[in-house]
């Protein structure tokens, strides 16, 4: 048969993990802002009279998905600094 997996063993310091659980928080808040502010833009378009505020809530909505990639670059920057060696993968968060 197969081989049996072998074990993974992380140790993370604490303040690694703070840093850690800290970006994936953000992370998580602009998300759900991003996704909120386009389902209310998504409604506003029903009524013409609402257009010119769902443009806007789709454009903020976009430039927090922009802000997505640099809360995971300035993540990975500030555990380099602190000499954390995990592997990063986009399922973090």
């Amino acid at each position: 048969m197969g081989e049996a997996p072998r074990e993974l063993t992380i140790r993370i310091g604490r303040e690694e993990l703070q840093i850690r659980r800290g970006y994936e928080t953000l992370s998580i808040i602009n998300d759900f802002c991003a996704g909120l502010l386009f389902l209310v833009g998504s409604i506003l378009f029903f009524w013409s009279e609402t257009t010119t505020l769902a443009v806007w809530l789709f454009v903020i909505g976009s430039v927090l998905f922009c802000l997505r990639p640099a809360i995971r670059l300035a993540r990975r920057i500030h555990l380099g600094r602190i000499g954390a060696q995990a592997p990063e993968t986009a399922r973090d968060f």
